[in-house]
């Protein structure tokens, strides 16, 4: 008969690994949920005119700084979050915008026909992308990310460098 004892060291446990983190699918997952915010702010940059267009037909102030302020939200959050610096700071504000986005520019509700149907996708699609961007502010950016080496183990209640 054998008995076993325990080991005068503690085991440590990967706490994120404990917690079913996959950093390698959190890495691609935040590059793909941000080349949308990247692509969209790119061409608001390209085009502002049409930006201030759509801006001021949906009765918002200032539609002129509005629109340089969303290009520089857009490109600017989604590269940090590509990047993974200020990751969860970054993925608030685009949840943020999103939100009011599909509120001001996908009101389905007051539409009908064809437009209904398509600002209906669109508006839900927004939903979707805060849901995602909610998640990704909750979980941070991973290991593999500029904010991952900044995790630091007292954070976390370990004594084990992620």
């Amino acid at each position: 008969m054998t008995t076993t004892t325990a080991s005068s060291t503690p085991v440590r446990t990967h706490i994120r690994a404990a917690a079913g983190v996959n950093d390698a699918i959190l890495a691609i997952g935040r590059i793909l949920i941000a080349l949308i915010f990247v692509s969209s702010g790119i061409e608001k940059f390209m085009d502002l005119g049409a930006t201030v267009s759509a801006i001021d037909s949906k009765g918002l102030p200032y539609p002129n700084i509005l629109s340089v302020l969303t290009a520089i939200l857009e490109t600017g959050g989604g590269l940090l979050i590509i990047i993974g610096w200020q990751t969860r700071i970054a993925a608030l504000a685009l949840a943020v915008f999103s939100a009011i986005a599909a509120y001001y520019f996908h009101d389905f509700w007051a539409q009908s026909g064809p437009q209904h149907t398509n600002n209906m996708i669109h508006f839900m699609k927004n939903v979707s992308i805060v849901g995602g961007l909610l998640m990704l502010c909750a979980a941070g950016a991973g290991r593999y990310s500029l904010d991952g080496p900044c995790i630091r183990p007292k954070y976390l209640g370990s004594e084990q460098a992620i």
